[in-house]
């Protein structure tokens, strides 16, 4: 008799424990799909919601000044285009007219590179070595570009693929700069989204860690990416003044060693070194105390811009900054950043969070 009525238990039990399998595939599978459908908008959303968050003390005053959202939120969008556009242009023309003058220099056979000042050979260690490569190019051009032709094809390869990504990450970003203008627009609705979110994955402490978040992009993004992009346009007008070829590439490339934390020293050493052995010395001098201006100023600004509220150590900006470039693309090299640094802010809140509910 026990056994006969165990048999409709177990049965149910059985087609109950079938029932919730077959739920669970299918909501992974709706989940799965909706992320491979919204994927490609994910950092472009990501951005978006970055800028919103750091613009909003600018959107505020507009606000509060004219008394309407959607055009407070427009306004800000056209400030943030003007700004990317302004200095954009500055460096692709730059670029454009450097590539234009090296094109026709070598289709005229007239593309010289200085030789070296017998000053070179002193230096200590790579002093030699540097002036016989340097001078070998300088007399032997196309011999050097014969016997490196892997190497440079490599090079070049590298390069084409990365002004590709760049200008794709542009364009993401000018979307994303959108974003951001419809997320201002909705600002109470998306905090309060949020919020909620937040509330659902963490409990009780939601509303606050969010506004934890919040302060951590901003932090971030003034003191880490806005740091950065002025120094890469202050270091650019300098070259520029001084005449230096190529300053719209060498912009470039400092904006990207300023946001990962390496500094400027890479581009400025051999930019000073450049000047003194080819230009007169009061422009070489001046430009070198401006370049070396340029490489501190992060070190008395970005203390100042990021408070001292929940420091993100450079270590976090440093991996978030490399792992974004190598994952995203110029666009990756901004957001890696911020995001490394709000999940490292989750993971000192998860460790941390016995403690505090203690």
């Amino acid at each position: 008799m026990g056994n006969l009525n165990d048999m409709p238990i177990k049965e149910i039990f059985t087609r109950k424990i079938i029932e919730a399998i077959v739920r669970l595939v299918i909501l992974i599978l709706i989940i799965g799909w909706s992320i491979a459908i919204i994927s490609p908008f994910i950092m472009i959303f990501t951005w978006g919601m970055v800028l919103a968050i750091a613009l909003f003390p600018l959107y505020e005053i507009i606000r509060k000044k004219i008394n309407n959202k959607k055009i407070a939120a427009t306004i800000v969008i056209l400030i943030m285009i003007a700004v990317i556009f302004v200095p954009a242009a500055f460096i692709t023309k730059s670029m454009v007219k450097n590539i234009a003058i090296v094109k026709e220099q070598i289709s005229n056979d007239n593309f010289k590179i200085p030789p070296p000042n017998q000053s070179v050979k002193e230096w200590p260690a790579i002093g030699e070595v540097t002036y016989d490569f340097w001078y070998d190019v300088s007399e032997h051009l196309d011999v050097v570009i014969s016997n490196y032709s892997d190497q440079i094809k490599t090079v070049g390869l590298w390069l084409l693929d990365n002004i590709s990504s760049a200008g794709f990450g542009f364009l993401q970003f000018i979307i994303s700069v959108i974003v951001s203008g419809i997320l201002l627009s909705y600002s109470s609705e998306s905090k309060k989204f949020a919020v909620e979110f937040g509330t659902r994955i963490v409990g009780v402490k939601g509303a606050e860690f969010i506004e934890d978040a919040i302060i951590t992009i901003r932090n971030v993004a003034r003191g880490i990416l806005g740091v950065a992009f002025l120094q890469a346009v202050l270091f650019g007008l300098g070259l520029a003044v001084a005449g230096v070829p190529y300053a719209g590439i060498w912009s470039v490339i400092c904006l990207i060693l300023a946001i990962i934390q390496i500094g400027l020293g890479p581009v400025l050493i051999p930019i000073s070194i450049y000047m003194f052995m080819t230009g007169d010395v009061l422009t070489a001098v001046l430009l070198t105390i401006w370049m070396v201006f340029v490489s501190l100023f992060d070190n008395v600004v970005k203390p100042i811009v990021m408070g001292r509220k929940a420091p993100v150590p450079t270590v976090v900006i440093f991996i978030g900054a490399i792992g974004g470039f190598m994952l995203n693309g110029i666009i990756g090299l901004f957001i890696g950043a911020v995001v490394l640094s709000l999940g490292y802010k989750i993971f000192l809140w998860w460790m941390r969070m016995d403690d505090v509910e203690a």
